[in-house]
């Protein structure tokens, strides 16, 4: 019996695109002769179908009439069922459809990267692999991230972070400590997001009302940050676990305007998108030596220190007039998987979603063998328990 991979894609996100066709690479990546595949996709609307015309991306012009195609599945949050269970059982027979081995999540964006959806996987118990729900919340909150990473020593640029709720009750007091603190230009973002979505760059105070409004359009907690303007971008892949983990060679994304754009990273200056690996880019990066290893570094320690797991891209900007690095944000889910970076690194796209099912079975192997309960039922001590523990004196 092969392994059998669930492969989940799409979510209740504003990059739900962007996972489909980051899964869709992955799930025709994964070697056939040693796994079977079973593709999961999450609708718009959050539910779960499957069925072998999700295998082609040219079905997904046309979402209705894809999803005639698939049954409608679920799964249940009790601990150890692995089974993928039909929504419209069967009069006779089995309301299960197949049973999974390990997942591999494919999904980008709020409601699926940020911890939510691994949470649903830590319930069942089931392998995955990438992120935990910690470090998958803390990877996708711009906010959160930039805090322990300053806290452990990792450069990360100023910046002045508020609520949606903050902004309308304390406009002037915020426009303020972002002038004070950060001066013009800066650059907004909703807190998290990934993808370029929501973000823009202010060069004035009018500007930067405008594009706070833009961005709180898409999330409640808003960041901003002082704009690097002679910067370059670099990004650097990581793979492993905290404590065993290799980087990959950098790449140094190139723009059509100041900030890399949606249709920069994933329509590639064509009609069709074909995610990250389709943007322009140089690999390996045409940097000093010197720099290159310490930005594979910092990629290291940001991934470390995070407690990261599977493989994730952290996006770096270098002040090319002070030659100083900053972490940006780390991809904990990144597009395309970064296998272009990995293929680079001499690990072709097979191997590397072959490490990813490892690792995951390597850490449910790990969990196993540590203590989840205490072997001790109050309820059968003398005088019973009351509500509270009663006090000696």
């Amino acid at each position: 019996m092969k392994t059998n991979i669930g492969v989940f894609f799409g979510g209740r996100s504003t990059e739900h695109e962007i996972s489909v066709i980051s899964a869709s690479q992955a799930m025709h990546a994964i070697d056939r002769d040693k796994y079977d595949v079973t593709p999961i996709y999450i609708s718009k609307q959050g539910r779960f179908y499957t069925g072998d015309a999700l295998f082609e991306i040219a079905n997904y012009r046309d979402i209705p009439a894809l999803l005639e195609k698939c049954t409608q599945v679920y799964m249940e949050p009790s601990y150890g069922d692995y089974n993928l269970y039909r929504v419209k059982k069967p009069m006779f027979g089995s309301a299960v459809l197949t049973k999974l081995d390990v997942v591999i999540p494919v999904l980008h964006g709020s409601n699926v990267e940020d911890g939510i959806f691994e949470g649903v996987l830590e319930t069942i118990g089931i392998p995955y692999a990438g992120c935990n729900t910690l470090a998958s919340a803390n990877g996708m909150d711009k906010i959160t991230m930039k805090m322990i990473l300053r806290e452990c020593g990792v450069p990360v640029i100023d910046y002045v972070w508020f609520t949606d709720k903050e902004w309308y009750k304390k406009r002037d007091e915020i426009i303020a400590r972002i002038e004070d603190k950060i001066g013009y230009p800066v650059i907004v973002k909703p807190a998290n997001l990934g993808s370029s979505v929501g973000i823009g760059r202010a060069g004035n105070r009018e500007q930067l009302i405008e594009k706070i409004e833009v961005a709180e359009k898409y999330s409640s907690r808003l960041i901003v940050e002082h704009m690097v303007d002679n910067l370059k971008e670099i990004n650097c892949s990581v793979l492993g676990d905290c404590d065993e983990y290799q980087s990959s060679v950098l790449e140094e994304p190139i723009k059509s305007a100041e900030i890399l754009s949606y249709e920069d990273k994933y329509m590639g200056g064509t009609k069709g998108a074909k995610g990250m690996q389709a943007s322009q880019k140089r690999i390996p990066a045409d940097l000093p030596k010197d720099m290159t290893e310490r930005i594979q570094f910092l990629a290291g320690e940001t991934f470390r220190v995070l407690g990261c797991h599977g493989v994730s891209r952290i996006d770096f900007i270098i002040d090319d007039d002070s030659k100083e690095i900053f972490v940006n944000e780390i991809n904990t889910i990144p597009g395309s998987l970064s296998f272009y970076l990995w293929e680079a690194t001499g690990i072709k796209f097979d191997e590397l979603m072959d490490r990813l099912v490892k690792l995951a079975l390597k850490r449910k192997r790990e969990q196993g063998q540590k203590t989840v309960s205490y072997d001790q039922n109050i309820f059968s001590l003398s005088g019973g328990a009351k509500g509270g523990m009663k006090m000696k004196n």
